[in-house]
Order: structure tokens, then sequence, then C-alpha cells
């Protein structure tokens, strides 16, 4: 059974994993194995928090989670994927013939779940040693602080966006739809639980996102590590909270701070040098928060390389019709020999990975330049600040290199704003954002693509805004108290 009691239970001392795996600057997801270890003492000393973070981070890492599921879930069932129907992973959620037993929300639940209870006990255990430690142990005890704060934010955000409504579309509030299971303690075994509202939900993430910015200060500072989340990630996770919660002008501020922070002014405008940065690991020089899965630790069959390719995903002919030719992000959009236009094989795309040629190796860039423009950008278009707009648009933009200044982009605030819209889907394409985007917008939204190479959708004109997964039936079922969204096969598209 999954069920935020099997987890929650359990707690650090079987969460702690000896997975072999390493990667960044130490090792990244070495850690020892504390099963047996009793709970409550389970987090005693740094050394052994810092192994516990490790196993948070292995959960975040994994494919059932940011290493696939949790990220394309956001562009498959979308306008912007395509499915040629060769093999059948993800059929289910691009047809909108989902169920509540459907695995891949199963598995986002659980390991979602898995990453916020036990953040919550790093949390707790390094407050309690905080006062006694000394300044050095204060240094890196605030790290893992800030590090458990800002994970448990990632994972509550994604979730929410996952299994409950968005929080505003186009204006309207739905902040007192239910949300997900918040505590800031991590829930006692056999407690009954309750969902919070979507607006209670927020206010948490928010709150952690601060707090973990509170603790990096303290720290003075990050690890300096781009594959462990620092402070340029969890502030422009910040700047994209407020974007869903429609808070303009925190969105921008964020979003500005984000780029400060990681020193980045400017993108890259030359197909080559956009093809570098999906190389692998630190050669997004764009990014500010990636998982480190390269050759020796990877998901092989079960990457999100592997989904776009061998699997069967690829750009829609809607997106690929988006691109201008003197576009540099056409770059990495390479097809298999295999690939025809009636039944295409995609090459993988951002996930490529172009220096070792295997998608299995590519990573997924969790927060990354582009997208802090992009909010700029909207945040402008919603205060009316033209030019600003214009600005911060132009940045991305000009990936296209037919677009070279400001006097080519739409001169209205209702023009620019649809450009943004195209924009975020050719920018951010495979990074999991087009479902949250098209809900937030509430614009009508076509899905299902079929009949490569026209341009046909089995359902158009579809309420995508009210669109809202089911909560697994194993929680449900477990009777710890979890109540499934109302009607949710009804906010499901009409297919013909």
């Amino acid at each position: 059974m999954i069920q935020i009691k099997r987890y929650l239970f359990a707690g650090i001392a079987t969460a702690v994993l000896a997975t072999g795996f390493n990667g960044c600057t130490e090792s990244y997801l070495d850690t020892n194995s504390h099963a047996g270890v009793p709970t409550d003492d389970a987090l005693s000393t740094p050394g052994l928090i810092k192994s516990a973070l490790t196993g948070v981070y292995n959960n975040l890492f994994h494919y059932r989670f940011a290493g696939n599921y949790a990220i394309s879930i956001g562009d498959i069932p979308t306008d912007v994927s395509y499915w040629n129907t060769k093999t059948g992973h993800w059929g289910k959620l691009y047809r909108y013939s989902i169920e509540d037993t459907e695995s891949y929300l199963d598995d986002i639940w659980e390991y979602g779940y898995q990453i916020v209870d036990n953040s919550a006990r790093i949390i707790q255990a390094a407050n309690a040693q905080l006062p006694k430690a000394d300044e050095k142990n204060k240094v890196v005890l605030n790290q893992y602080l800030a590090e458990a704060y800002a994970l448990r934010a990632y994972a509550n955000l994604v979730m929410v966006n996952v299994f409950a409504h968005q929080v505003k579309v186009n204006g309207q509030d739905f902040s007192a739809q239910l949300g997900l299971v918040i505590s800031e303690l991590p829930i006692p075994a056999k407690t009954k639980v309750s969902r919070s509202t979507v607006g209670e939900t927020y206010t948490h993430i928010v709150s952690d996102l601060k707090k973990s910015l509170a603790a990096f200060k303290a720290a003075d500072g990050d690890r300096e590590d781009k594959c462990y989340i620092g402070i340029a990630a969890t502030t422009g996770l910040l700047a994209r909270t407020y974007l869903y919660l429609e808070d303009w002008s925190n969105a921008k501020t964020y979003a500005q701070q984000a780029l400060d922070k990681a020193g980045i002014t400017a993108l890259t405008y030359t197909k080559a040098d956009y093809k570098l940065l999906y190389n692998g690991g630190a050669s997004n020089t764009e990014s500010m928060f990636y998982l480190d899965i390269n050759e020796t630790q990877n998901w092989s069959s079960n990457s999100s390389g592997t989904l776009w390719t061998t699997y069967n995903f690829s750009p829609s002919p809607k997106l690929r019709k988006m691109y201008a030719s003197t576009d540099v992000r056409t770059a990495v959009q390479t097809w298999a020999g295999t690939s025809t236009d009636a039944a295409p094989v995609y090459g993988g795309g951002k996930f490529a990975a172009f220096r070792t040629g295997n998608p299995a190796n590519a990573t997924h860039y969790l927060v990354n330049a582009p997208e802090m423009f992009l909010i700029l950008a909207e945040a402008n278009i919603k205060l009316s600040k033209l030019s600003d707009t214009q600005s911060a648009l132009l940045t991305v933009a000009r990936r296209n290199t037919a677009i070279t200044s400001t006097a080519q982009l739409p001169q209205t605030l209702t023009a620019l704003y649809s450009f943004l819209k195209d924009e975020r889907a050719r920018e951010l394409f495979q990074e999991g954002f087009r479902l949250w985007d098209l809900r937030r917008w509430g614009d009508k939204a076509s899905v299902e693509a079929y009949g490569a190479p026209e341009v046909k959708f089995r359902a158009t004109g579809y309420d995508i805004s009210n669109l809202v997964y089911p909560i697994p039936s194993s929680e449900i079922n477990a009777g710890f108290g979890v109540q499934q969204n109302t009607d949710w096969h009804k906010t499901l598209p009409v297919v013909r």
C-alpha cells in the first residue's frame, strides 16, 4: 500500500539509503545506511543529518519524482507533446484515460511525501542541535536546514500542482479548494490527517522558502554547487511560487534576485552554444539547480531521455511550427534514423546528452535563468510596464536570431502576452511547465495530438483550468483521513 502513513511511520531510519550513487563535488548520494537505527535517535549529530539529507536528495533525484515523472507530467498531456503510440508508456495520461490507480500518480504522491516527511525530520533535528552547536557546526547545520526547507517546498509545489486545483486562474481565486496534507513537524505514526486548502499549502511553501533563505544567510552562503539547492535556486522557486499566486510584484522581485545571485544577465544565442547547454551536468551555464544524472548514475530505461526517444514522445507538430528556422533552440531537435513524418522518433531534445550520445545519461535542470526572465516579462505585463516587459522578453526571444531589438517584439501589452505564452512553450519545453501554464492562464486547450505530421487534436476547446488529478486510491483506501478530489473524473476532457 502507498499511503502517507507508510512512509511517515517509516521515517528516516528506512529513508536514508546506501545507493552507491556519487556525483557533484562531493559524495552527492553516497551515504551510510542507518536502517535499524531508532527514528528518535537517528539524527543526533550533524553528520547523521547530512546523511539523512542525502536520502532526501535521492528521493528527489529518483525517476519517480524529479528525475522523470514529476517533471514529465507537466508536458506529456498537453499540446506541446506528441505520442506516436509505438509504446504504451504514459499513454493513459496522454489520452486522459486515467483512473485513481494510475501508477505515475501513485509514485509522484509517494516520493513527494517521502521528501516532505524526511525534510521535516531534518528541520526538526537541525533546529534542536543549533543552540548548542559550535560555530563550525552552526554553519553546516544552517546549510542543511536551508536545503531541507527548500526541498520540502519544492516537493509541495510540485504536488499541489498535480493533486489540487491551480491556486489562481487568470485572476480567479481557488485557494479555498482542497490542497495537500501540510504539517510543520513529522506526522506521528497512525495519526489521522486531513488536507489543508490550496491557499494554506501555498502559504506553507512561501514560508519554507523564506525560512530557507534565512538559514542560508545564517550559514553565510550555500554549498556553491548547483546539484545542491542553493540561494539562487531557492529565490527562483519563490519567484515561481509568486507567479502561480499572481503576486506580480513579488514574482518580479524574486526573479530578478535569483538572476542577480546567479550572476546571469544574458543567455546563449548561437546554435552551437545552445546545444552545449545539454551536454550534461554543469554544462548548462544557465541553470541554478540540476540533478546529477550522468553516465554512472542514471535511470536507464526509466530515464526522461528514454521517454523522449525510444518511448516515442516528441514535440508536437503544433510546437514544431512555433519555432522559426532562425531559432537556435532547433539545434537540439534531432531525430532517430527510424523516424518518419507519420511516426516520429525524437533524438531526445534537451535529454539528448550530446556529450555522451546516450539520452539515458541526460539530466533535469530544475531551476533555470530563462524561466526567470519569462517570469519578469509576465509580471511586467500584469503591472502594465511595456518597456520592462519588452526588455525581459527580448533576453529570451533573441534565441530566434531574427529578433535583435525590442522594435521587433509586439508593441502592446495584449500582443506581448500572447507572444509570451508562445515563448514559454518554445523555451520551457521538456522542463515540465506547460500543463500548469495552460491551467493558470485559463485558456481553452487542445490535447492528444494525432495524425502526424498534421496538427490534429482529439479534444479541443478543453477548459483545462478545471483539471484535477485524483489522489491515489491506495492513499484513500488506507483510511488515514485523506479526502479524494470530488468529481475529479468530470474534469477530464471529452475526447472525440
